[in-house]
């Protein structure tokens, strides 16, 4: 009895073993939630993108954000990050046709690299794949009984149907179309412009706002395929584009074929340890890290709207729809590691945009329809800097040329690209902006109504980018204009209130402007001081000379006392109408806000003041808090790599405080191991032994074996490859990188 009570046990546990899931292990794109920060915290939201890394064809789900219940058809192409879509593709079953039809979805189903979606009370579906120029659309109608249509819109241009090609084009700006050429596998009953809601077959093209071309179907029909082409060129290229890329309407292949390209380049850093949770935030950070910029050539020619021409590319790809002032903090540093040869073909893109352009002014936001000149102060320098010191292939003698006529002959007034005017002359005798005193009005036409002169943001950033600009000098030999600028690069003094220890901002006698609140002056977005940020964000917005910085407000333990208060730092205001003046400022930890770029290297300054385990635990906490895998994890506007470069790096342990020094600065890394392959061949992995949750604090490290003791380590140390190794623990090792002799670099020696 007993061997037959055993035997079926025995049975029964081989059974319940055998039913247990095997455990598919995921590759990198699994861990991709484009749906991640979807529903703002305030204000713009991320996009559930569909796109290959850095790619011209990207869409995303054509509605007003995640919560919206209705879709506007299905999208064509995303012309400018975030902000623009062009064409629409409407399905429909019924007798009232129209050029875009908005109906309610339901079981949407997104990946970087496919998308599917029931439409209309699941009365269709639509599955969708994409390649870098073309993508195909397979549309499914459940309803037989009524007649079946399928709507290609242009919202500002014209659609026309010959030879079985239905082409167009779309106005972007003055100078900038954009042309979609289709075909469609199966033969339509009739097809036309859409007059009313009848289609016109005798009439094959449409012209003007929302110019529509209608395919009608039987009503039997249950399946549409379609595949179509885009361009910046002409409708001619379009359909070469397509070709090209495409022989087939077969939308898996096509899924499975992005896959891989997906899977080839998240594997360029490998990680393991961590909750699938914190790998999902790692996996789909890196691949925002990919919506920008976008490659433009097409057979080796490019439309450039700089100076609104066609030119061949020479081999070298160009890239376009970049905002640097985001980007330069992590995203291009990210990609010279990396992806340096990407990185060189952008940063030629740009040196190329300076000549195109007729000014030789570096671009600051380049996008698809031109500079638009955002934001403020000309970050792109930074980029040339950096990238230069990491060795990679740059034109010193352009890059120097075109960062010094963007600082000198351009106006450094926010939004604004016209020549130097008052307030830069001003700026070159005094070196610094000056702010408009109450009831003053404004004298500089340059000055936008709504930015404002910004003159402690201004004044900051202008500095760094001078500091940028004395470090390609002195790269590429010119050692008097080096000097110069590296004095200029210190006018962040000029601002600095010694009795408050914030940067402040004064009239053009220079008297400091009173009565005066760190957190509430400057009106909205604190413009009339600073920018989208308040003065405790700009505190220490000296990213190139932190050890100044340190000397300025008294020392180590001032430095780190301020720091402290601004994690601790009460808000102020009830939170509606804290936000209601500073709305970019969300992801508050005290005064310090996780959702702003200008942020980013805040929590990475303890390492500068001898307490590097505080860095530790701000990291930790700020990941944690602030970033998560689910609808609202990210706190603010994301920017196309702008924050989620951060995150990676930082989940990593590493992070790029300035740019224009090869180093990264240490934090403490999420995962037990993260490798990253570097274009040499070579490998380089941060260990984190016992890491975890609890075990956040650097107890001891070492590199390649050598015992480290510097919270810091140079781009020539990472690209040799090897290992550097932390050994984690629950509690700080308070010694562990403290020394002076340990701090990352600053353009002054710590005095």
């Amino acid at each position: 009895m007993k061997r037959l009570i055993w035997g079926v046990t025995l049975i029964l546990s081989f059974f319940l073993w055998a039913c247990q899931p095997v455990s598919i292990e995921k590759e990198p794109v699994d861990y991709v939630n484009p749906y991640i920060g979807n529903i703002s915290h305030l204000l713009v939201p991320t996009f559930a993108t569909v796109q290959l890394p850095n790619s011209m064809l990207r869409v995303y789900p054509e509605r007003a954000d995640y919560t919206t219940e209705m879709v506007n058809g299905l999208p064509v192409i995303v012309t400018n990050h975030r902000e623009r879509s062009a064409f629409n593709i409407s399905p429909y079953q019924g007798d009232r046709p129209k050029p875009i039809v908005a109906v309610n979805y339901d079981h949407e189903h997104l990946t970087p690299y496919y998308y599917d979606i029931e439409l209309d009370d699941n009365q269709m579906q639509a599955r969708y794949a994409l390649s870098h120029q073309s993508a195909i659309y397979e549309l499914n109608f459940y309803e037989t009984d009524q007649p079946v249509y399928v709507m290609f819109n242009s919202r500002n241009g014209k659609m026309s149907f010959h030879d079985g090609i239905l082409s167009g084009y779309q106005r972007l700006s003055e100078n900038t179309n954009v042309y979609v050429a289709i075909e469609i596998e199966q033969q339509p009953q009739s097809i036309g412009a859409l007059k009313g809601h009848f289609v016109v077959s005798t009439l094959d093209t449409a012209e003007g706002n929302n110019a529509c071309i209608a395919a009608r179907f039987a009503n039997d029909v249950k399946q549409v395929r379609l595949r179509y082409g885009v361009s910046f060129i002409s409708e001619e290229q379009a359909l070469k584009n397509l070709r090209r890329e495409l022989t087939d309407y077969d939308v898996d292949a096509l899924a499975a074929k992005g896959r891989k390209v997906w899977n080839e380049t998240l594997s360029n850093i490998q990680v393991e340890g961590g909750t699938d949770d914190e790998k999902t935030v790692f996996y789909t950070s890196y691949y925002r890290t990919f919506e920008r910029p976008i490659c433009m050539s097409e057979d080796g020619r490019y439309f450039s709207a700089f100076d609104g021409k066609v030119h061949e590319d020479g081999g070298t790809p160009f890239y376009t729809d970049d905002w640097i002032w985001d980007t330069y903090r992590a995203a291009h540093p990210l990609r010279a590691m990396i992806q340096p040869d990407k990185e060189e073909a952008i940063i030629e893109s740009y040196l190329l945009m300076a000549e195109q352009m007729g000014t030789g002014w570096l671009p600051t936001f380049p996008e698809v329809t031109g500079d638009s000149r955002r934001m403020n102060s000309n970050h792109g320098i930074a980029m040339l800097a950096d990238a230069l010191y990491k060795g990679l292939k740059v034109d010193g003698e352009r890059a120097f040329e075109y960062s010094r006529k963007a600082l000198e002959e351009k106006t450094l007034a926010p939004w604004s690209g016209n020549p130097a005017g008052w307030i830069d002359a001003f700026y070159k005798e005094h070196g610094y902006i000056p702010a408009l005193k109450e009831g003053e009005k404004e004298m500089d036409p340059n000055v936008s109504e709504f930015e404002k002169r910004q003159p402690v943001a201004v004044t900051l950033g202008t500095s760094y980018d001078e500091w940028c600009l004395s470090r390609i000098a002195s790269f590429i030999g010119k050692k008097e204009e080096a000097a110069r600028y590296l004095e200029l690069s210190h006018n962040y003094r000029n601002l600095f209130n010694e009795e408050t220890r914030f940067f402040h901002p004064k009239d053009a006698e220079g008297n400091f402007i009173q009565p005066f609140d760190y957190r509430f002056s400057g009106g909205i977005g604190a413009r009339e001081a600073y920018d989208e940020n308040n003065g405790w964000t700009y505190r220490w917005d000296v990213q190139h000379n932190i050890a100044d910085l340190i000397n300025l407000m008294g020392g180590r333990e001032q430095f780190v006392e301020s720091l402290d208060q601004t994690f601790a730092e009460p808000l102020g205001k009830g939170k509606w109408s804290f936000f209601m003046q500073l709305p970019d400022q969300t992801g508050n930890v005290g005064q310090f806000t996780m959702a702003n770029e200008p942020s980013l290297h805040i929590p990475y300054l303890y390492n500068y003041a001898g307490q590097p385990w505080k860095t530790q635990k701000r990291i930790r906490q700020l990941l944690k808090t602030w970033f998560r895998n689910d609808v609202m994890g990210v706190p603010g506007d994301e920017d196309g790599g702008g924050l989620t470069s951060f995150v990676v790096y930082s989940c990593m342990g590493l992070y790029p405080v300035t740019p224009g020094f090869p180093a990264y600065n240490i934090g403490s890394p999420i995962f037990s191991s993260s490798k990253i392959k570097l274009p040499n061949g070579k490998t380089f992995e941060v260990k984190a032994l016992n890491a975890s949750e609890e075990n956040k604090y650097i107890q001891k490290a070492s590199l390649n074996g050598e015992e480290w003791n510097k919270p810091w380590l140079s781009h020539e140390d990472l690209m040799k490859g090897g290992v550097l190794e932390l050994v984690m623990g629950n509690h700080p090792n308070k010694q562990w990188g403290s020394d002076r002799s340990a701090v990352p670099p600053s353009a002054d020696v710590e005095r």
